[in-house]
Parts: C-alpha cells; sequence; structure tokens
C-alpha cells in the first residue's frame, strides 16, 4: 500500500539532508560560509554531493590541471583546495572553509 501523499511531501525535505546509500560517497565535510552559511559536501572519486538546507546539487568530477577537486554541473563548479571551498556560481563566488570533517 502506497504512503498517503502529504505523509510522503512531509519526508521530502528529511530526503533532501543526505544522498542516497547507492551513491556511495566515502568522504563528508562541513564548510561554513560566511556567518550564517553552512553546507556539507559528500564527495567520492567520481561525483560529489553539495547539501546546504534541505537543497542538495549532484556535481561531477572535472577533468583539469588546474589545482585542487573540481566538481561541477550545468549551473555550479566546485573546487576544493585544502580546507578551502570554493563555490562558482557565475557571476557570484563564495568561498567556504572547513568546519568539520562530518
Amino acid at each position: 500500500m502506497a504512503a498517503p501523499p502529504l505523509l510522503a511531501l512531509g519526508l521530502l525535505p528529511l530526503l533532501a539532508m543526505q544522498s542516497p546509500w547507492w551513491e556511495n560517497y566515502d568522504i563528508r565535510e562541513r564548510f561554513l560560509c560566511g556567518d550564517r552559511l553552512s553546507v556539507v559536501l559528500e564527495r567520492n572519486a567520481s561525483q560529489a554531493s553539495l547539501i546546504a538546507g534541505r537543497t542538495r546539487a549532484t556535481l561531477f568530477r572535472e577533468t583539469s590541471d588546474a589545482p585542487g577537486l573540481r566538481y561541477q554541473n550545468e549551473s555550479l563548479r566546485v573546487i576544493l583546495r585544502g580546507d578551502e571551498l570554493t563555490l562558482e556560481q557565475l557571476p557570484i563566488k563564495r568561498i567556504c572553509v572547513r568546519s568539520e570533517q562530518v
């Protein structure tokens, strides 16, 4: 028997706070972007998931000779260099700092 539609909709925000098990992310890190925004980056060798509140974006590893690990989708690029995470959604660029490994 299927779940009532309203119950299913109530659970959607919980599903957005973590990635599905089949994506198998090896590393989960939290970053602070200014004084109000906190994001979580889950990643493995080929893709990443960026979680901010109830929003989640899936990104794929970019092949690049530039420094850092780079992941991108059609509208967002994420660059991880040490403890610094750069979020690029042109023309906006935001720098975040690692706060902990989750």
